[in-house]
């Protein structure tokens, strides 16, 4: 190949680099991903249950003795709660959620908590359990075999357990009973949630579904947009109209923000964030202090002292130099975290300077300490 041909193949090359660079920096995320519309949510269910089947496992409590009595006589089984044979039930707390858009005769997930002192629910069947909204109505029924995503054996001195074997689960366990189907659209409107609330990314929100798919549609704060349904579309298209707009990218905005969790070391710095131009200089202090025993003994051929074991304490003092870095104002993460590597800090460094930085006012962003 001629140096010509390779020329234009790298400017081509490099063309095609700076628009994909291009595309990706103006490349948004989906509204859908970043919002939830009012109205649409999942409700919690719960009921107390008994899982038999227990191989010794369950619990030794009279109110699951007496619970399992109680669930017995319904079915013209009459028997005294302290003829039931314990360590084969157990109590437990059963929780779903009920989808937004659920309908009867649809199986959820349910999950399942020992509330005794059951120690596996391994290889139990759970019995039939209502599941009760917060208004006390029964919304669906759970039943069926627990699957436990653990195990647990051992003798009269040793166990062994892997992960949590006093909680498990029952795929497709409950049956919808009763239908809450959720309603998004409130006097012509559909409203929108943002999940982080910025009115700048609220108002960009607002502008995107404006022109996008002719709505009319408002930023009322930062977190609240009301999106205007038009009023000549028909009720089998609203579906349709909320996939649309929920497709539209829009540019989020993020907030200067620092978050620094120092239990882990982890530090995560928004995009945003900036640094004034300061000369930072940091350096390590470290202590070591030995015991070490010693025999002091008298002179050769002395008369007077006694030979003893004396305890010498050393101590060495060890201080790193830090040169002073200047740091310049920075425009970008990628920038600020190239500045402070090449000083060859550990995360518990960084999270002294950043707490310094603000100190000196030199940080242009929140610092958020978990």
């Amino acid at each position: 190949m001629s140096r010509q041909a390779t020329h234009n193949l790298a400017c081509r090359v490099a063309m095609l680099a700076a628009v994909l660079l291009v595309a990706v920096g103006a490349r948004g995320e989906r509204i859908k991903d970043i919002v939830d519309i009012q109205g649409i949510r999942s409700n919690p269910l719960w009921g107390y249950g008994l899982v038999v089947g227990l191989a010794g496992t369950g619990d030794d409590s009279a109110a699951s003795r007496r619970a399992l009595a109680n669930t017995l006589r319904r079915s013209g089984l009459v028997l005294d709660p302290k003829d039931v044979a314990t360590k084969s039930i157990a109590s437990v707390l059963v929780t779903t959620e009920l989808p937004a858009f659920s309908r009867r005769g649809t199986s959820i997930d349910v999950s399942l908590s020992v509330i005794g002192d059951a120690t596996s629910l391994q290889g139990g069947t759970l019995l039939m359990t209502p599941l009760l909204g917060a208004d006390g109505q029964v919304y669906a029924v759970a039943q069926g075999p627990v699957s436990v995503g653990g195990f647990a054996a051992g003798g009269d001195n040793a166990t062994v357990t892997k992960n949590h074997t006093t909680v498990g689960r029952i795929p497709g366990g409950a049956t919808i009973e009763c239908e809450e189907i959720a309603e998004f659209v409130e006097n012509g409107m559909v409203t929108l949630q943002l999940r982080n609330a910025d009115f700048t990314t609220a108002e960009q929100i607002a502008r995107a579904v404006t022109a996008e798919v002719g709505a009319d549609a408002t930023a009322v704060d930062a977190a609240t947009i009301r999106v205007e349904i038009p009023r000549d579309m028909p009720r089998r298209e609203l579906s349709a109209f909320v996939d649309r707009m929920g497709a539209i990218q829009v540019q989020v905005d993020l907030p200067a923000l620092v978050v620094i969790n120092a239990r882990t070391g982890t530090i995560v710095v928004g995009e945003n964030v900036g640094i004034s131009m300061v000369a930072i200089s940091h350096g390590n202090l470290s202590i070591v202090t030995q015991e070490k025993d010693f025999v002091s003994q008298p002179a050769p051929f002395s008369d007077t002292g006694d030979t003893a074991t004396v305890r010498r304490t050393e101590i060495e003092a060890h201080e790193e130099g830090g040169a002073l870095q200047v740091i310049p104002k920075q425009v970008s993460v990628s920038e600020l975290a190239r500045a402070l590597n090449a000083m060859g800090l550990t995360p518990r460094d960084l999270i002294s300077i950043f707490e310094a930085l603000r100190q000196a006012g030199a940080l242009q962003a929140q610092l958020k300490i978990m």
